[in-house]
């Protein structure tokens, strides 16, 4: 990534943030959030976890960490309705997933949802200054996990991130992976981040969660609130 995103590996696992490319004063945002979400301060490795008023516990298990060699193939209907189900510790979040118009992010999105991938992961990345997101799906809770395969981006002319929004993040024009973000709040972003469905329940669930604050008191790192995906199911209607 660029000064506002660093690094990426190899096997096709995106950085910890969201942001690569921003215009005007958003750039300053941008690199200020990154420096916020750095090397843990004595703060950031002493705070206490405290959860947002209805989280509970995760469930017991361990993210399963499957690695694959290439993006799987498209097998999904793109003329049919797909929903996905995120229950995490905090709430249940239900999607639309819109398969016509990035069927690429939609089928690997099921297919990892149906390997269990996204199981007992948890959400590592929370924004509350310049952008407003929840970000998701690394395994190893570091912001550098993936799946082993990236792909193109798609869905990008006139993309907007208003609340409610699904989205990849990425490490730079076509590095998808697993990671992506759920926006709670309107969100100004280039239009860099394919945005693939949108919350039709629980957007009060992520409201809940960035209501509890980032840990270390800053706008961009680890949320107060731990945050598990239990579970993650993607389904055709």
């Amino acid at each position: 990534m660029s000064s506002e995103v660093q690094g990426q590996r190899r096997d096709g696992g995106t950085t910890r943030g969201v942001l690569r490319r921003i215009g005007g004063g958003a750039a300053a945002v941008a690199a200020a959030l990154t420096l916020a979400s750095g090397t843990a301060t004595a703060m950031d490795q002493t705070v206490r976890e405290i959860a947002a008023p209805g989280c509970q516990d995760p469930k017991p298990g361990q993210p399963n960490g499957k690695q694959w060699q290439a993006e799987p193939a498209v097998t999904i209907d793109t003329a049919a309705s797909y929903t996905a189900t995120l229950e995490t510790t905090c709430g249940t979040i239900a999607l639309d997933l819109n398969a016509a118009g990035a069927p690429h992010t939609v089928n690997s999105f099921a297919f990892l949802a149906g390997q269990n991938y996204y199981d007992h992961t948890k959400c590592h990345r929370m924004t509350t200054k310049g952008i407003f997101v929840l970000q998701c799906g690394d395994p190893t809770a570091t912001g550098m996990g993936g799946p082993g395969y990236k792909y193109a981006d798609e869905n990008l002319a006139g993309a907007t991130y208003p609340a409610g929004t699904i989205a990849m993040a990425n490490a730079g024009p076509n590095t998808n992976g697993s990671q992506f973000f759920l926006v709670y709040k309107d969100t100004q972003l280039p239009p860099s981040y394919t945005p693939f469905g949108k919350v039709t329940r629980g957007l009060d669930v992520l409201q809940n969660i960035a209501a509890s604050g980032v840990q270390g008191g800053g706008g961009d790192g680890a949320p107060v609130a731990e945050v598990v995906l239990d579970s993650v199911t993607a389904t055709k209607n």
